[in-house]
């Protein structure tokens, strides 16, 4: 499944990487919200569309997780992630596909007590593949959530497994992250064949796995559009730091000097209230008109977050802008948050 890449990509080629799904997404145009906004030619990455259980970006990321998981002989693998996280679906998903197990740690990150949200969604799904589920009390103690996922770990290897950690806090080697590097040619590539010249990328800012490796990829692949990663979990001031580390670590595991400068990281807070996992009224407005127009389905969490922000700068372009959203997925969330999008829709 390798492909070559060029020399500012390092490593890249030699790493390890599990097949997940047929390898790319489309990139579509989106004509009737274009209208809607103004005129601005408006294009979306469907990333929601890789094929794997319902899809979403995280299994760019697994393939590499996994493909190292494979190359080190385990046969179980751990993950933390809040109690709707699509990763961790994913994870469940992309390790059964590789006759793995999966054990999934579901941190208290919102604090939503609608039953619905804590059974729906992710969560029914993640049931349905068989994982294993454990809770961790806390939503802000990635250090602490890794701490008790590596104990647990212990455990299984005690027992016989052969467990793989995917680490949630920084400072590990971003592995996953590379699979936006991937996805950074991909784009171009498709970009380049529809003769688009991008003014700007809109993309989800959570981990900084994705913002931060699919701007360092369109940097060292030569590109100067802008990026801009629309904050889901963390304020601005936190967040911005996080995705120059991310780009450093990047760096750092491929062998190359990172062609990301600081002025190129631009995150944008303003579409994040009420808070990560709540949807606010831009967001759940967003949700409906991503629906009506070009029927996307969006998620509270990340891309209604993501695509609010998209929506101010599409509304406030020029009509000869072209803006690209990318669609990192999400849509099985929609069904843990069905209270908050029926009372919107009263």
């Amino acid at each position: 499944m390798n492909q070559p890449f060029p020399p500012s990509l390092g490593k890249l080629g030699d790493l390890p990487r599990a097949q997940l799904f047929s390898g790319t997404t489309a990139l579509e145009e989106m004509p009737n919200l274009s209208q809607a906004c103004g005129g601005a030619r408006l294009l979306v990455k469907r990333d929601d569309c890789t094929e794997l259980a319902f899809g979403g970006n995280k299994v760019r990321q697994l393939e590499f997780y996994l493909g190292d998981a494979q190359a080190q002989g385990a046969d179980t693998v751990l993950i933390t992630g809040a109690v709707q996280s699509n990763f961790a679906r994913l994870a469940a998903a992309g390790a059964r596909k590789l006759g793995m197990e999966c054990h999934i740690q579901l941190e208290e990150r919102v604090a939503k007590t609608d039953p619905v949200y804590r059974s729906s969604g992710n969560v029914l799904l993640e049931k349905v593949l068989g994982a294993v589920l454990h809770s961790y009390p806390e939503g802000e103690d990635e250090e602490g959530a890794d701490r008790r996922l590596n104990e647990i770990a212990q455990e299984l290897k005690s027992a016989g497994r052969k467990p793989y950690v995917i680490p949630l806090a920084p400072g590990h080697a971003p592995l996953g992250a590379l699979g936006y590097v991937v996805m950074a040619q991909e784009l171009l590539q498709q970009l380049d064949e529809m003769q688009v010249i991008p003014d700007e990328v809109v993309v989800a800012s959570g981990s900084g796995a994705t913002h931060g490796c699919l701007l360092f990829g369109l940097r060292a692949l030569g590109s100067s559009v802008i990026v801009r990663g629309i904050c889901v979990r963390r304020n601005a001031q936190a967040q911005e730091p996080r995705i120059v580390q991310r780009c450093a670590e990047i760096a750092d595991l491929l062998g190359v000097s990172s062609p990301v400068d600081k002025s190129d990281v631009l995150v944008d807070d303003s579409f994040l209230a009420p808070g990560y996992g709540y949807a606010g009224q831009d967001t759940l407005a967003a949700i409906m008109e991503g629906a009506r127009t070009e029927s996307l389905m969006l998620d509270p969490t990340y891309t209604g977050k993501t695509f609010a922000g998209f929506l101010h700068r599409a509304k406030a372009s020029d009509p000869k802008t072209n803006l690209v959203f990318v669609h990192t997925g999400g849509a099985v969330a929609l069904f843990a948050y069905q209270t908050d999008l029926e009372n919107f829709l009263v």
